[in-house]
């Protein structure tokens, strides 16, 4: 099976710095024991095929590569037991995983790995790392939902009827002539006409894309110190978790979708992150990668990456909390008017692909002639504000995926938090992923700490913020309307 474009993308965008894999930190009520954690992914291997397969590169990376069946899988390299000193606290487990979270997946087994940490009283944490080259956003919550139970009591699970026993791993040369061959029948394939005489409804949505596009250059964001350089390899984390009863309350006096509410926290606590830091914020503004799930219904099930993005632009200062959530409800109301996310999607789908030659030296990552480890160890001092270059991409990006709104278990122990580690790279040195479990929505706030050393204030910018939509929203409630009085 062929990597895509875009799941390909991920290992080529990938370096030591930036690692290209999707976490989450999962806490567990309770002390479970490693060794039936291990036993329970045993029993499930064989619902998750694609946690056998491994990359299977193309010699001089004429295609992209493809996934194969591991002949040596060894369950041990991917479930690995993280003991912490007895007594460690729930804050520095989590900085633990943090930690482990930095390294690269390793390339030459499937590119996944579960790291299961204990020594906090009554709690189990799990770090679950999956490759962006196998999953987005969507797809990793249908996996959640094979691996942990909705039944306290386990789910049934059928074991297969016989042994698993890995599909032969063709030779170089056979990948080769198939790569070649399927690159002769793409050309042949290829409408090429189409490229410039679309339709005019492609026509149009094109153009939409085309001026998304310029607006990034034409109206740059707001010089962040936390783009103000390219990121290290270490990260810093900073979280909270607010219910869905009390977005709900926020929602019926005030209007606007979830995703306006988060937008409207996380981007009032960025702009009083950048006052608090003496930066110039007037007639400024923040640009944000919202990513946006293009899965279409027959998709569903289907692993890699079907996703597309927003980009909506707020203001960089800090505002009344209200008059920004009105603010994000109207940008986010011209995105959608415009169908930008659409237009983006075609575009991306209009431009031709670059051949996949162009990113040979890509297979060097994480071999000891890797590059980019050098980079990572020999990090350049940010340049002070005053030589911070024009920012001409977002500022950061604001993820949020859906999850399940009933509890799900482990062995028999309940999950209560789930937290998010987004990918950072480039100089996009801060970032933020919102899941949302049971009810409650998890906002994980993830930095590089070169360029954001201090996280938690963002957190607190954020926590108080929805304090006040929240308070607002119940003094709104509490008001007689005219007709009462």
């Amino acid at each position: 099976m062929r990597l895509s474009t875009a799941d390909a993308s991920f290992l080529y965008l990938e370096s030591v710095s930036g690692p290209m894999h999707i976490s989450s930190v999962i806490v567990l009520e309770g002390e479970i024991d490693f060794n039936d954690v291990f036993a329970h992914f045993e029993a499930r291997m064989h619902l998750l095929p694609t946690y056998r397969r491994k990359l299977a590169q193309i010699p001089f990376n004429i295609a992209h590569p493809v996934w194969v069946d591991d002949p040596d899988f060894d369950l041990s390299k991917h479930i690995l037991h993280q003991p912490q000193s007895p007594g460690t606290s729930l804050e520095d487990a989590i900085d633990a995983a943090v930690k482990l979270n930095e390294p690269l997946l390793e390339r030459n087994i499937p590119l996944w790995r579960t790291h299961v940490i204990t020594g906090v009283p009554d709690r189990t944490l799990i770090l679950h790392q999956t490759h962006h080259a196998m999953i987005d956003g969507a797809s990793g919550v249908e996996l959640m939902a094979i691996i942990y139970d909705f039944d306290p009591k386990g789910d049934p699970v059928t074991s297969p009827l016989e042994a698993w026993q890995a599909e032969p791993t063709p030779s170089a040369a056979t990948l080769f002539d198939r790569a070649l061959g399927e690159n002769l029948q793409t050309l042949r394939d290829t409408n090429w006409s189409r490229l410039f005489t679309p339709d005019e409804a492609r026509r149009d949505l094109t153009q939409r894309a085309t001026r998304i596009m310029t607006d990034f250059v034409t109206r740059p964001s707001i010089a962040a110190p936390f783009n103000a350089g390219p990121v290290g390899p270490h990260r810093r984390l900073a979280w909270m978790k607010q219910p869905f009863s009390e977005i709900r309350e926020i929602r019926r006096a005030f209007g606007g979708t979830i995703n306006d509410i988060v937008l409207t926290v996380v981007s009032e606590a960025v702009a009083q992150y950048l006052v608090e830091h003496d930066e110039t914020v007037k007639g400024q503004h923040l640009r944000i990668m919202c990513p946006v799930n293009v899965r279409t219904e027959d998709q569903q099930g289907s692993l890699g990456n079907q996703v597309s993005g927003i980009f909506p632009v707020l203001p960089a200062w800090p505002m009344d909390a209200i008059e920004r959530l009105k603010v994000v409800c109207t940008e986010t109301g011209r995105i959608k008017q415009n169908q930008e996310a659409q237009a983006l999607t075609l575009l991306q789908d209009s431009v031709p692909e670059p051949w996949p030659i162009a990113f040979l030296p890509n297979q060097l990552i994480g071999t000891p002639f890797d590059p980019t480890r050098l980079a990572a160890n020999l990090q350049l001092p940010t340049p002070p504000k005053a030589l911070r270059p024009p920012n001409i991409g977002p500022n950061f990006v604001c993820t949020n995926v859906p999850g399940p709104q009933v509890p799900q278990y482990l062995c028999g122990h309940v999950v209560t938090d789930q937290i998010g580690l987004l990918v950072l790279s480039g100089t996009m040195g801060f970032s933020v992923t919102i899941l949302s479990y049971n009810q409650t929505l998890f906002f994980g706030f993830i930095s590089e700490p070169r360029l954001m050393p201090d996280v938690e204030k963002i957190e607190q910018a954020a926590r108080a913020t929805f304090d006040v939509l929240l308070a607002r929203s119940r003094q709104n409630a509490d008001t007689p309307t005219p007709q009462e009085q």
